[in-house]
C-alpha cells in the first residue's frame, strides 16, 4: 500500500503487511536516517503495536511526524480490509 503523507518532509510511505504483521515500510522523502530507523524498528511488529507507539508523536510545529504519519497510514490500512 502507498500513503501519502500531509505535513511532514517526506511525501509517500510505502508498506507491506502480511497476516497483521508489519514486513516492510519505505518512507519517500524525509530525513533518512529517521524515516529509515523507524522503518527498520517497526519490522516484525504488530500492526496495532505500531499504531499505539507512533500515533501522536510530533515533529516541531506541525502536529504530526513521519512516525505518526505511518500510525495514520496503519489506521487507514485497516480500515480497508
Amino acid at each position: 500500500m502507498i500513503y501519502k503523507t500531509k505535513g511532514v518532509c517526506s511525501n509517500a510511505i510505502e508498506f507491506e503487511i502480511e497476516d497483521n504483521v508489519v514486513k516492510n515500510v519505505e518512507f519517500r522523502g524525509g530525513c533518512q536516517g529517521n524515516t529509515t530507523g523507524v522503518a527498520s524498528l517497526v519490522k516484525g511488529m504488530q500492526v496495532d503495536e505500531v499504531i499505539e507507539r507512533l500515533s501522536g508523536i510530533q515533529c516541531g510545529f506541525r502536529g504530526t511526524s513521519c512516525p505518526d504519519q505511518l500510525s495514520k497510514a496503519l489506521k487507514e490500512y485497516k480500515e480497508t480490509r
